[in-house]
């Protein structure tokens, strides 16, 4: 089976050439139209824009409170994680001893007179 390809004219592709946003260049010709360069005016930095009045002023203790308390979840939060992952792998341990046959796996703890 033989494959078709589209039939096309030189006048349906055009090639524009890259340039830069930042670097100002004078126009190219090409065929019969004219490509202007695009003209960028730089944006200011500074996020005044964003910026929306307060009715009331800054709560410095309650947002410190407040991260306090986050820092405070956060560390329980890993706690329980690291406790959580010592324990399954001690009883993966214990399992593993069991499932050898062995009868010495579970740990005795005696009391230290």
């Amino acid at each position: 089976m033989k494959t078709q390809r589209p039939i096309s004219s030189d006048d349906e592709h055009r090639v524009l050439q890259f340039r830069p946003r930042t670097s100002p260049t004078p126009p190219v010709h090409r065929g019969n139209g004219t490509v202007q360069p695009l003209r960028v005016t730089p944006a200011p930095l500074d996020l005044s824009r964003y910026e929306q009045p307060r009715t009331e002023p800054d709560d410095f203790r309650h947002r410190m409170l407040a991260n306090i308390a986050a820092l405070a979840f956060t560390i329980a939060l890993t706690a329980i994680g690291i406790w959580l992952a010592v324990s399954i792998a001690d009883l993966r341990r214990t399992q593993d001893c069991v499932l050898m046959g062995r009868r010495d796996c579970a740990k005795i703890t005696t009391p230290h007179i």
